[in-house]
């Protein structure tokens, strides 16, 4: 649970609404936890129906103890699981009508490689995401995902929606921004993970082609195996020709 300090400009403001708070008053107790937290995004959640603070008769922003313990709910959601805001929200939602349900899952969580004493996450699998959902899980502007998917290191299905997966590619494409890596950079990475998905298809078409039903049935958990092992060769010839080894 997310406390509020006890010193500092905004405790004052807090006290003189009766326990009720500014915006930015909880911009300062949420950057504690999540130091990108800004404004924009607080009224983003909110207009995504997050969070309903209340308004004063000059219309400003106030909101509760509750109100700053969801929102953190909300980012912590967004931060360890990448979470699309409808999941979290509905998720949320039970949560508050007393249902005991379990937390679903998108595309790659954070771990305890990112966040030692992070316990892995168990629940039922989303399997598609809206444009939005995509946008507000991977934390990016809609130029942000037109140029990846003109690289095509993002692309929508057929019916305009996108895997869960698109939430872990968005969310690492933005990571490598951070360190000058830009998307044209990653075509190569593309390129290659297409030829090393091409090879393992070729592995298991016939069991995919069997008449068999118990055979095909095979096809999907040998897929899933050697995808498992092509993503570990990958990693370690990276590490081998960067001469590092990873924890």
């Amino acid at each position: 649970m997310l406390q509020t300090p006890s010193g500092g400009a905004g405790s004052g403001t807090a006290a003189r609404d009766s326990g009720l708070m500014s915006i930015g008053t909880v911009l300062n107790v949420l950057r504690d936890e999540f130091p990108e937290v800004t404004i924009s995004k607080i009224r983003f959640l909110e207009s995504e129906g997050l969070i309903e603070p209340q308004r004063t008769p000059s219309g400003y922003r106030k909101f509760s103890a509750g109100d700053v313990e969801r929102l953190g709910h909300v980012l912590r959601m967004q931060r360890d699981h990448y979470l699309p805001l409808k999941v979290i929200r509905e998720h949320l939602d039970a949560m508050e009508r007393g249902e005991a349900v379990p937390l679903p899952v998108v595309g790659r969580q954070r771990t305890a490689d990112d966040v030692p004493g992070l316990a892995p996450a168990e629940g039922p699998t989303v399997a598609r995401v809206g444009r939005a959902e995509l946008l507000a899980a991977a934390d990016i502007d809609e130029g942000e995902l037109k140029e990846w998917e003109s690289y095509g290191l993002i692309a929508p299905l057929e019916d305009g929606v996108y895997d869960a997966e698109a939430v872990t590619v968005a969310s690492l494409v933005a990571e490598l921004g951070r360190f000058g890596i830009e998307p044209r950079h990653l075509r190569l990475m593309k390129a290659a993970a297409d030829r090393e998905a091409g090879l393992v298809d070729q592995v298991v078409a016939p069991l995919r082609r069997h008449r068999n039903p118990q055979t095909r049935a095979h096809a999907e958990a040998r897929t899933k195996e050697l995808a498992a092992l092509t993503v570990k060769l990958h990693a370690a010839l990276v590490q081998t020709a960067l001469g590092v080894r990873l924890p």
